[in-house]
């Protein structure tokens, strides 16, 4: 033990003599471990990390598909919940449940509040695995309408806006206009997935809602639970089976479905939420990898270098009598403080790093709400900067080992030699570091043009000072069809009588809200072809200047107007991707189309006009074509209201918030927005690993820069006597740093080479991630490569400059 606290103070007295080495290889390891322990932390956190719910490997969720149709990853419906109960036995609980928002009024309180809500089924939250902290959860017949006028509380919800009362069981709160009775709390620790929802009630329906020719109305998401003894596949099969023999069953329903391709897929629950950013997350774990990689490297040449100058101590130490296993512990041990002390720095910096992370949208990505510093982080970091330094170690102490005596006093005295085992080593790691680095930057660099690629693409519309808000009209007073479009007609007018505003219109929906607004629309006379099926399109209900206010060209005939709205003859608009897809050399105006299936006369619209296809949801998406309806036929409690003002959109916010009050202070306006914020948040999850590759590429190149200059400069210090005597023989200054140039150019086109090999590599697992870039992008692979050389030239060119600047006589006269 004594020997241990002797190796330790060694170690600390060894790093303390060289204050700039020992800096150089803090600031190097808190940097990699840094990047690594934030990026880790949001793996972690969302990849990782199991759900908070008992067995949680069991829960899984199923989708129903209809390729044919162009609807990939539906939801399910109330009719195939019903069904899976007790059709597939591979299922020992079956739920389902949907997202939603509510108006909330306290019985003591006047104003209103809008609350997101979770509708679910009486077996939700057993086939979770959760108990309730107050009360209890729903129970089978409060899946009847009649008797659902229940409510559950989230812990927060109870302490912030109920003080946590312990008597808020059976107390009464207004929801949508109705009476609702508090019958449980949950516990402080449920989440159910990213959900926002402060309430749950009842997924309450009828035995009509959960009819054969409802089995397709999806709407809700199943949730199940797996028996112990079952697997996936097991699930999968029998779900298969089913759709089978109900497809014989009913021959009508498969008539409809045919060619759509229809099946259902189940997946895990945990895998399946977070699908879309796994590929990112675990890019940029690879990221910080190479990082600390480059890092690892640096460092390791760095200590090599350290330890050539401290060769002719070890030789001594060992022919003193010093044992192999003493001169690995000191190495050891000096490597194991360096980098738990940059680990330690690392988890500190990396803290501060995920305050700035949270900053580019971390808690918009799935489960992106419980990324934080936890004790599992501190401890998994330190393990492995613990592993890394005995890693570190082993090149050092094979060096020194390797050592003899006599050579090494040879070496080490006038003469200036250095083994040529060493210099490869050194040469090698410095190699390495150029291909590493110009690995991470072309990853960067790719995903920066495809940034600019998506931005690139025009949304179709004009958002610039266009405001947004979703206002929900309460059930209570506004019950039917003309009292929502009365008040909505109230509203718009209020608004465009303001000086400010141009325009204003409402809308079921409004471009980058993230809803999936697509159903089935059948257009008059057009049968489709045998390789064809019905296909789903974007609908949208819409009133006032809705068009004029977001800026869609109008193509051809007319807009929709208010009149629209009392006009016995229905009508609506169209897009061009709809007309094109249906009437590619005619004319769309007066032909007529239908929801659903089965084209139906009698509900029919007649197209009025044709408008500009715009992006609805994410700029790469496809259009899908889309169908504008007046808002009467589809009179949605549920209203986004947009406004196109002569001032900033974020100006306008109170303007708004105000007019809505003055009409009826009952309706709470929220996710309020400009139209251009929505955009920006759409591309979050290409902004922000685009930027956080390029923080780790400029890192990277950092590092390389710090690696080859130390290599450089140890190497003309190191043979400063020998460059002496070849300028006193007649070496020229230029050809002096000719040789050093020359050195390095070698290790950079080694690099290059390498690097260029990867790139393709890099390209391939990066291909899903990119958007109309190639595999490998000439432009990228150029500008790396001159990056690189006009890095690697420039950490060479200082010291190859001081090589040049050597005076033989004074050098001659030292030694």
């Amino acid at each position: 033990m004594s020997t241990f606290y002797t190796n330790i103070k060694y170690a600390i007295r060894q790093l303390t003599r060289s204050p700039g080495f020992t800096a150089v290889a803090l600031v190097t390891l808190m940097l990699c471990i840094a990047a690594n322990v934030v990026i880790f932390a949001v793996v972690d956190a969302i990849l990782v990390r199991s759900l908070p719910f008992p067995d949680a490997d069991r829960l899984v969720i199923a989708y129903h598909n209809y390729p044919g149709a162009g609807i990939e990853h539906q939801a399910c419906s109330l009719t195939s919940w019903d069904e899976w109960q007790e059709a597939i036995p591979a299922f020992e609980q079956v739920s389902a449940c949907q997202e939603g928002s509510v108006v909330v009024q306290d019985t003591d309180v006047h104003e209103a509040r809008r609350v997101q809500c979770q509708r679910v089924t009486s077996d939700f939250f057993a086939t979770l695995g959760v108990t309730p902290a107050l009360g209890r959860f729903f129970t089978e017949d409060e899946g009847n309408p009649s008797q659902s006028a229940v409510a559950i509380l989230t812990d927060a919800t109870w302490r912030n806006h109920y003080q946590a009362d312990p008597a808020i069981l059976g107390r009464d709160i207004q929801v949508d206009g109705k009476a609702v009775t508090i019958v449980g709390v949950l516990k402080p620790s449920f989440r159910f997935l990213s959900s926002q929802a402060k309430l749950f009630l009842p997924l309450a329906s009828l035995p009509r809602d959960r009819g054969p020719y409802q089995r397709h109305n999806t709407s809700v998401q199943v949730i199940a639970r797996l028996t112990p003894e079952a697997s996936l596949t097991t699930a999968q099969q029998q779900i298969d089976a089913l759709n089978a023999q109900q497809m014989e069953d009913e021959p009508r329903l498969a008539k409809l479905l045919e060619g759509t391709g229809f099946h259902t897929t189940v997946f895990p629950l945990h895998a399946d939420h977070v699908r879309s950013v796994r590929p990112v997350l675990l890019l940029l774990q690879g990221g910080a990898l190479f990082l600390f990689m480059i890092g690892g490297v640096n460092l390791v040449n760095l200590l090599l270098i350290q330890a050539s100058s401290r060769a002719k101590e070890f030789s001594v130490r060992q022919a003193l009598g010093a044992g192999r296993g003493q001169v690995i512990g000191t190495v050891l041990i000096e490597c194991l403080l360096l980098t738990s002390v940059g680990g330690l720095l690392g988890l500190a910096l990396g803290n501060m790093g995920l305050s700035l992370l949270s900053k580019l949208g971390t808690a918009q990505l799935p489960l992106g709400t419980q990324v934080a510093f936890t004790g599992r982080l501190a401890v998994t970091t330190l393990g492995g900067a613990i592993l890394a330094g005995a890693i570190f170690a082993i090149p050092l102490a094979v060096f020194h080992l390797r050592k003899q005596l006599a050579p090494t006093l040879h070496s080490e005295g006038r003469s200036g030699m250095v083994s040529p085992v060493a210099q490869r080593l050194r040469h090698g790691f410095i190699v390495a570091q150029i291909t590493l680095a110009f690995l991470l930057l072309t990853g960067a660099g790719l995903l920066g043009v495809s940034l600019q690629q998506v931005l690139s693409v025009p949304t179709g519309f004009e958002p610039s000072q266009v405001l947004t808000a979703r206002l929900m009209l309460p059930t209570n007073q506004y019950q039917d069809e003309s009292a929502r479009l009365a008040f909505v007609e109230r509203l718009l007018n209020e608004l465009q009588a303001q000086p400010s505003i141009a325009s204003a219109a409402a809308s079921t929906v409004v471009p980058f809200t993230g809803q999936d607004n697509s159903q089935v629309i059948v257009a008059e006379g057009v049968t489709p072809q045998p390789d064809d099926s019905l296909r789903a399109h974007f609908h949208c209900a819409a009133t006032g200047e809705f068009w004029q206010t977001l800026g869609i060209p109008l193509r051809q005939g007319r807009f929709l107007e208010e009149a629209d709205n009392s006009r016995a003859e229905r009508v609506c608009v169209v897009d061009e991707a709809f007309a094109q897809r249906y009437w590619p050399n005619e004319d769309a105006i007066g032909y007529r189309v239908t929801k659903g299936p089965v084209f139906n006369p009698a509900t029919a619209f007649r197209i009025v006009g044709i408008v500009g296809s715009i992006k609805q949801d994410r700029l790469e998406d496809q259009a899908l074509g889309a169908v504008y309806f007046p808002y009467r036929y589809d009179p949605l409690d549920n209203v986004y209201i947009v406004t196109r003002s002569s001032l900033p959109a974020a100006g306008m916010v109170s303007l708004l918030r105000q007019t809505v009050q003055n009409l009826d202070v009952q309706i709470p306006l929220d996710d309020i927005q400009p139209l251009q914020a929505r955009i920006d948040s759409s591309l979050i999850q290409r902004r922000s690993p685009a930027m956080l590759a390029g923080l780790f590429a400029a890192v990277a190149l950092s590092l390389t820069a710090l690696g080859t200059y130390g290599v450089v400069a140890y190497a003309v210090a190191q043979r400063k006597r020998e460059i002496g005597i070849r300028m006193a023989l007649g070496a020229l200054p230029r050809q002096i740093m000719g040789h050093y140039l020359g050195i390095s150019t070698q290790w950079l086109l080694f690099g290059l080479a390498l690097g260029l090999l990867g790139a393709w590599g890099i390209g391939y697992l990066m291909q899903g991630l990119l958007y109309d870039v190639n595999t490998l992008h000439p432009g990228v692979l150029g500008v790396t490569a001159g990056i690189m050389i006009m890095v690697v030239l420039l950490a060479c060119f200082i010291p190859a400059l001081r090589a040049a600047r050597v005076d033989p006589m004074k050098t001659l006269r030292c030694e």
